[in-house]
C-alpha cells in the first residue's frame, strides 16, 4: 500500500515514502545483507561527542524462532495481533552514560532516536517497511535480554516486506487504511520567537 506524505514543498522521495505500515508478508524474509544495511544506517547516525549511546538487539524469526517469540511476547496484545508476521524485531535502547567520561548522558535518548529514523529510512529505501513501537514491556524485555540498567529501553521496531491490507482486520485494519495526517507546520515550527508560526 503506497501511501506518500502530503507536504506543502517537495522533499526527498524516501522521507515521504517512509510510514509505519502493519500488513507484512509473512512469506518473505528478510535477509542478513539487508539486516546489516539497516544496522550501518543506524551506526552513522549523529550523535553527541560521537559518543553512539544507542544499542540495538535484532531478533529473525527465520534464524532464531524462538528468540523472536520471547521478544515478541514482550509486546502488547495490541501489536501483536499485526507484528506476528514480521520477520524481525528490534529493541533500540539508549545509554544513560557517556562512553568516553562516565558522565551523565542527557541527549542518549535523542540520539538513539536519531538512530532509529535512520534505520527506518534505510528499511524505506530498500522496500522494506519499519514500525517503531512504544507499546512493549520494558521490564520484561530488560529481564528477557539481559539489558543493563544504564540503557533506557526506547522502542521497538518491526521490519519486513510490505504485503496487502486484505490481511488486517479490525483496529488494524482502520489505522492502516486512515488518511496520513500532520499538525499544520505553524503549528509545530516557530520564527523567532516561541508561538510564532516559522510558516
Amino acid at each position: 500500500m503506497d501511501k506518500p506524505a502530503l507536504t506543502q514543498v517537495p522533499i526527498d522521495a524516501t522521507i515521504a515514502a517512509r510510514w509505519s505500515g502493519r500488513a507484512y508478508d509473512a512469506s518473505k524474509a528478510v535477509t542478513q545483507e539487508q539486516v546489516i544495511a539497516l544496522l550501518e544506517a543506524a551506526r552513522w547516525a549523529p550523535s553527541c561527542y560521537g559518543d553512539q549511546p544507542w544499542r540495538f538487539i535484532v531478533w529473525d524469526r527465520n534464524t532464531d524462532a524462538a528468540a523472536w517469540q520471547q521478544a515478541f511476547d514482550c509486546l502488547v496484545p495490541g501489536n501483536q495481533a499485526w507484528v506476528k508476521d514480521a520477520p524481525v524485531l528490534l529493541l533500540a535502547a539508549a545509554d544513560s552514560l557517556f562512553n568516553h567520561n562516565g558522565a551523565e548522558n542527557r541527549w542518549g535518548q535523542y540520539d538513539t532516536g536519531a538512530a532509529a529514523e535512520n534505520l527506518c529510512l534505510q528499511a524505506a529505501s530498500m522496500g522494506l517497511m519499519a514500525h517503531q513501537m512504544g507499546g512493549f514491556d520494558p521490564a520484561k524485555a530488560r529481564a528477557a535480554f539481559s539489558v543493563p540498567e544504564q540503557f533506557s529501553l526506547m522502542a521497538m521496531i518491526s521490519v519486513g516486506y510490505p504485503v496487502d491490507i486484505s490481511t488486517l482486520s479490525g483496529e488494524a485494519l482502520e489505522r492502516e487504511t486512515a488518511a496520513r495526517v500532520r499538525r499544520p507546520l505553524g503549528e509545530l515550527f516557530f520564527s523567532k520567537t516561541w508561538g510564532k508560526p516559522a510558516a
